[in-house]
């Protein structure tokens, strides 16, 4: 037996006029895609035009590019923007299984076949009203809800501890570059103050700097059966590169001027897409690089990389805002700019080595939880789409595991 999603909610699309209201609005901008609850609120009085008004237990279900996935569960009274079809829960339908509903694959396909409008895709409640899906009875609803909020809360618990490590992180890095661990007494310099035994050097006198380029891709002798890595901007997020699934042969080399970087290279994305611009990397690996990404060999008898790599990261926004100051239309971090950063340098290695130990271990703290978010992340969108299916049953699954891990997170 099967139920339509208009046998399950009603679309109420009462518009009012925002000045009457003095409570909160909510915005496409205030829901995070993929998330039940909204991740932030703005106010009524901040907006104009006709909204929409919710009261608690009604879903908000962005009918704006459906494929954002974005609806979220409220409890509270509010106005929202009607590109938030607000969907009332019918008596005998758990709120909670209603928002699981609209987040289902299956709904997200079904809900982008009926879109209209290329610049703006919208769907419309007229279309995902006949959505169907298998009959629940209410306890079984409320299993579901409660398996998926469960799943739901340990993600979002995951992401402030990733959220609350990079702002441990930042903190870190402004004390460290700035204070150093000796407790030395400091002084003024161009870019602020660091200890006494510190030097500021420009980043050209640590070693070698360039960048890279793209060999003629119609060339096969260039590409076929290549065995030197070939690195893109792209991956720049992952910090630490030590293979590549695309290589360069030595003719590409010899006839494109490619640079040949030995392991130990710090990368940065010179040109990028969004926020990949400014992003550093540490090569582990004898490689090459296309031409969006740059490269410093330093001398690691004077720098250690990832000391470097980690004061690039601090001055992250600086170098966007170089790179927006070049005098060209596109945002780029040129070789003649990278030379003249200035990098605050200790004395010894040693000294680096311990800030890098340090920072390694926040960041090896971000990413437990990363990939745990991932795991989480993977079995909610499958549980998700098994139990909407009805394909599982909440009755037939074993918990245990996931018991032990709510367990581990708690004694952590």
């Amino acid at each position: 037996m099967t139920v339509r999603l208009a046998d399950l909610c009603d679309f109420v699309g009462v518009q009012v006029d925002p000045t009457s209201h003095a409570g909160l609005y909510v915005g496409l901008e205030h829901v995070v895609s993929g998330r039940f609850v909204r991740a932030s609120e703005g106010k009524a009085s901040d907006v104009l035009s006709s909204k929409y008004a919710f009261k608690p237990g009604d879903v908000l279900y962005g009918k704006l590019r459906p494929y954002l996935d974005k609806a979220v569960l409220v409890s509270d009274t509010g106005i929202c923007t009607t590109e938030l079809l607000v969907l009332r829960p019918k008596p005998g339908v758990d709120p909670r299984f209603l928002v699981a509903v609209v987040h289902a694959p299956r709904f997200i396909e079904h809900a982008i076949a009926g879109t209209t409008g290329v610049q703006h895709p919208r769907t419309s409640w007229n279309h995902i009203a006949d959505f169907e899906l298998p009959a629940f009875g209410l306890d079984e609803q409320r299993q579901i809800a409660t398996l998926l909020w469960e799943l739901h809360d340990a993600i979002a618990a995951n992401e402030a501890v990733i959220e609350a490590g990079a702002d441990l992180k930042r903190t870190a890095m402004r004390a460290l570059f700035t204070r150093g661990l000796r407790g030395e007494a400091q002084k003024e310099t161009e870019i602020g103050v660091i200890p006494e035994s510190w030097n500021v050097v420009p980043l050209g006198s640590l070693g070698r700097i360039g960048s890279g380029t793209t060999p003629d891709r119609k060339n096969p002798d260039f590409w076929r059966d290549g065995n030197i890595p070939w690195i893109t901007s792209g991956r720049m997020y992952e910090r630490e590169i030590t293979s590549s699934d695309t290589c360069v042969t030595s003719r590409a080399i010899e006839s494109s001027s490619l640079p040949l970087l030995k392991a130990g290279a710090v990368l940065i994305a010179i040109v990028g897409q969004g926020k990949t611009l400014g992003h550093c990397a540490i090569l582990r690996v004898d490689a090459t690089i296309s031409r969006h990404v740059g490269f410093i060999q330093a001398d690691q008898d004077v720098i250690v990389p990832e000391y470097l790599r980690g004061y690039l990261e601090a001055r992250y926004d600086y170098l966007r805002q170089l790179a927006s100051g070049n005098g060209s239309t596109r945002a780029a971090l040129t070789g003649g700019i990278l030379k003249v950063v200035p990098v605050p340098l200790p004395p010894t290695l040693d000294e680096q080595r311990e800030i890098v130990t340090i920072l390694d271990a926040i960041d090896r703290k971000i990413d437990l939880h990363k990939r745990k978010r991932a795991v989480l992340d993977e079995l909610f969108k499958a549980l998700l789409h098994k139990l909407m299916t009805g394909e599982v049953r909440v009755a037939d699954l074993d918990l245990s595991a996931l018991g032990s891990s709510k367990e581990l997170e708690a004694a952590e």
